[in-house]
């Protein structure tokens, strides 16, 4: 399949780099348009304020590379437009389906999913009316700061992202046949930390967590600063109640399978 992979994380993210160099070697053709800078809880937003520069990159992934400093959506919405090839004639680029991620770190909850520029970057493909995956990795706080600190992966974590990219790999072939062009639907996926290759896959519904708090109190300058906790208080149904959701899931150590229906938004 010929595929475009973008992320939220940015280009130099060794989690797209594992995602692309396992997609590539099954075979797919690969094209990357992944922003320039971070671009974590942009969601779905576009850089209508201000114009955005694309440019060509060599990033050692052994396909078409370009960057955009703008968010996700701009890198799909730019690819498919101008800078993937495409037949004479036709108004975007002809590929198969949009692959987001590997996010550092889970894309899990109803809160979190809807400011997430992983995500966002699927949701841009599903708006083209291509099959749309986004995939997550779970990990350590302190696996975390290491990454954040430019130190890659410790061993542990690298172990589980080539196991998890050849999940995603094998999702890939088993959901892009089966969504419809035009569904407007999102494939959301998520790995635990571990990953195994016999973790199995379980389809889930958004958790629904209370995202208070995220920002400290103003400064003697009056800004607010960003202060990420997972101090959240859940309030999802009962287990049993309904499916089980990504966030228990994932700390079950399962792989999680949410499929966003946004054809169902505004519905009961």
């Amino acid at each position: 399949m010929r595929l475009l992979a973008t992320n939220d994380d940015g280009i130099d993210s060794p989690f797209l780099h594992v995602l692309v160099h396992a997609l590539r070697n099954a075979g797919h053709e690969l094209y990357v348009v992944a922003p320039k800078q971070e671009q974590s809880w942009t969601g779905a937003s576009k850089s209508r304020h201000r114009p955005v520069v694309s440019a060509v990159v060599d990033r050692g992934l052994g396909c078409p590379t370009w960057t955009v400093d703008g968010t996700p959506s701009d890198c799909v919405n730019i690819g498919l437009a101008y800078l993937l090839p495409r037949a004479d004639g036709a108004s975007r680029a002809a590929i198969d389906a949009v692959v987001s991620g590997m996010n550092v770190g889970f894309n899990l909850s109803l809160g979190f999913i809807l400011a997430s520029g992983t995500i966002a970057g699927a949701w841009e493909g599903a708006l083209h009316g291509l099959p749309a995956i986004a995939f997550s990795q779970d990990l350590t706080h302190d696996a975390f700061e290491h990454i954040r600190q430019g130190l890659g992966p410790d061993d542990a974590l690298a172990a589980t992202l080539a196991i998890s990219a050849a999940h995603a790999t094998r999702l890939v072939d088993e959901l892009v046949p089966h969504t419809p062009p035009h569904s407007f639907t999102v494939h959301n996926v998520n790995f635990p930390f571990t990953c195994r290759p016999d973790t199995p896959v379980e389809r889930t519904v958004p958790a629904r967590l209370l995202v208070e708090k995220l920002f400290g109190p103003a400064a003697d300058d009056g800004t607010h600063r960003f202060i990420y906790s997972d101090n959240f208080e859940d309030v999802s149904p009962r287990a049993g109640d309904s499916a089980p959701t990504d966030r228990a899931t994932i700390f079950a150590g399962k792989i999680s399978h949410t499929v966003l229906d946004y054809t169902k938004l505004g519905w009961l």
